[in-house]
């Protein structure tokens, strides 16, 4: 049962400085036990056995009508260099949070598998990146005036001389945890490769859309999620996981020195990482996460007089988690601190929302959200991570509308497209038949690493993605992707349609059809599971079928969507919906995906 503050601080024998912090977060109706360090971790979920799954609801193929598709003080570091010209085209794709009645906004901010974030300010604006793992392009990132309202501007890795992810590197290596900087009039990139021959990178630019230099190297840097700061001699260091810190010339990537520990977080804690340091006031910050990026979860800070510490932990450690609540965002943690238009504090963190019964499967993998902060004494306080944001108070800029439809009408593929590991132009095109999008196989299946896959990522919870195939010179189709070992596709082949679901070690053909010759559309559609529900009801549904050219759909398979999630699969990923070719050259000419959740 939840405690008052009052209740709360007398049986953890609180000093009165924690009592404070533990008043004001009630006043801004934050949990108590968001706070505490003496919350109890979640234990980690059990996986279910593959050997008795049950994949398909018990529907049968059915013809169905598609309805018409439809910070006290400011920061010592740069905030204030002019705002570069950037590219910001036609190409570029907005992520819009659903704006309430009463000007509320819906979180996450960035909805789908976009974890790890980091934010920088430039002026008026606000550039974020996050991980992108065994992806290519990598490293999205996105451009934004008030913080809530977010558009892809591009990718920071977008060549094959800046990204090499060969097939041998296993789903959920990759690209992990960047850093954005912006220091001398330049976006300052750091980040992990955690495959073959990779380890940690840096790369600049003048405009954040691009492009991007090649990467230095920094083979000096140990670990993983790497942070660059400059103290006010101009000396850089540089943070890593663990947490350990080493100076470095981010220009060359030489460093110099032993690496030397910092601080650790709390006693015992798991998995001190994703450090940041911020010259705030009279101090500097070292935030961290910690806990492990699962239930556990959790943010907290500590301060000191130089960047190199000593570091004097808060007493409200961790300033935020929510491990051993029933909250419906979860997994809360890897944070970046930024200010608001209005000198505001506001925290950008990863976090899911798990659905179903128990113990919960989160299937669009680890979004990111935003959260208010506020100072006492000298320490940040987070107010609650909402679904419902307040109304902001500063001006909006909404940016234009989302397009959910794709012809492939432009000579290269619009940001928020996706592939596996690399994107050779001789097996991704758009030119060789115009208007239409070309891969050309060179692998048997989506259960190979180096399958010929582009998608997006899913970013709603429920959602239908419908693509128009021309399989005359081969086979392939339209899937929903985790990794190599799970995934469900609807594939099309010799005038034959057939629905394949792979979960773990099991690999089957659900459901067959022929279909007439000639260009065949497919859809996919993800909904809630059906009533009723209870503790054993998965996260939702995922329906696979063809749509006839009367708008009339007949689904061929309806599976349980929790063999698609991060809780069964493992991983740091999340769902990617795409087109795929298994044999031969296939043809796409359009893509669409539509939202349906509200």
């Amino acid at each position: 049962m939840a405690l008052c503050p009052k209740q709360f601080a007398e049986q953890h024998a609180l000093d009165g400085r924690h009592w404070q912090l533990l008043l004001h977060l009630r006043d801004t109706a934050a949990r108590v036990d968001l706070l505490h360090p003496s919350v109890s971790r979640a234990v980690s979920a059990r996986m279910p056995d593959t050997a008795e799954l049950s994949l398909t609801l018990p529907t049968a193929p059915s013809a169905i009508r598609r309805p018409a598709p439809h910070h006290p003080h400011g920061p010592r570091r740069s905030l204030n260099h002019p705002t570069p010209a950037s590219r910001i085209d036609e190409r570029t794709y907005r992520v819009p949070p659903l704006r309430q009645p009463d000007g509320r906004f819906t979180n996450p901010v960035i909805p789908g598998f976009h974890p790890d974030p980091s934010v920088c300010r430039v002026g008026d604006d606000y550039y974020l990146a996050c991980s992108s793992f065994e992806y290519f392009p990598g490293v999205p990132l996105f451009h934004s005036r008030d913080l809530v309202h977010w558009r892809q501007i591009g990718n920071v890795l977008d060549r094959p001389d800046q990204l090499r992810l060969p097939a041998s590197m296993s789903s959920s290596g990759g690209i992990y945890a960047p850093t954005l900087r912006h220091h001398d009039d330049r976006f300052w990139l750091i980040v992990t490769n955690c495959s073959e021959g990779g380890g940690n990178l840096i790369v600049t630019a003048t405009d954040p859309a691009g492009p991007w230099s090649d990467p230095v190297w920094a083979p000096g840097v140990p670990g993983i999620d790497p942070d660059l700061v400059w103290d006010e001699d101009g000396t850089c260091w540089c943070t890593v996981a663990g947490v350990s810190q080493v100076r470095i010339d981010p220009s060359t990537g030489q460093t110099y020195g032993t690496p030397h520990r910092l601080w650790s977080g709390g006693p015992g804690a798991k998995a001190p990482e994703a450090p940041h340091l911020y010259r705030i006031g009279d101090y500097w910050y070292l935030l961290i996460a910690e806990g492990g990026t699962e239930r556990g979860h959790g943010v907290s800070i500590a301060r000191g007089r130089t960047p190199q510490g000593p570091f004097e932990p808060c007493p409200a450690n961790p300033i935020l988690t929510h491990r051993g609540t029933d909250h419906p965002v979860q997994n809360t943690g890897h944070a970046d601190l930024v200010q608001g238009p209005d000198g505001s504090w506001w925290m950008v963190l990863l976090g899911v929302r798990p659905g179903g019964g128990t113990p919960g499967w989160h299937v669009l993998g680890r979004e990111t959200f935003l959260a208010p902060v506020t100072w006492v004494d000298d320490w940040p306080v987070v107010g609650e991570v909402a679904l419902d944001l307040p109304a902001l108070p500063w001006p909006l800029s909404p940016g234009p509308v989302e397009e959910h439809r794709d012809d492939f009408e432009l000579a290269e593929l619009r940001p928020s497209w996706i592939s596996l590991r690399d994107r050779p132009a001789e097996h991704c095109t758009t030119k060789e038949r115009p208007g239409w999008l070309t891969l050309r196989a060179r692998s048997g299946s989506l259960d190979e690493p180096d399958v010929v896959f582009t998608g997006r990522r899913q970013q709603h919870l429920s959602c239908r993605a419908r693509t128009l195939v021309d399989a005359a010179k081969g086979s392939g189709g339209l899937a929903v992707r985790l990794d190599e070992r799970h995934h469900y596709a609807i594939e099309v082949s010799a005038a034959r349609v057939r629905v394949v679901a792979r979960v773990g070690s099991l690999r089957t053909v659900v459901a067959e059809q022929s279909v007439p010759a000639g260009p065949v559309a497919l859809a996919v559609t993800t909904t809630e599971p059906p009533s009723p529900h209870g503790p054993c009801t998965g996260p939702d549904v995922v329906s696979l079928g063809v749509e006839q050219p009367d708008g009339t759909f007949t689904e061929l398979a309806t599976l349980d969507g929790r063999y698609l999630s991060t809780e069964v699969a493992g991983g740091f990923t999340g769902r990617v919906i795409g087109m795929y070719a298994a044999a031969g050259t296939v043809h796409f000419d359009w893509f669409d995906y539509e939202p349906l959740d509200g």
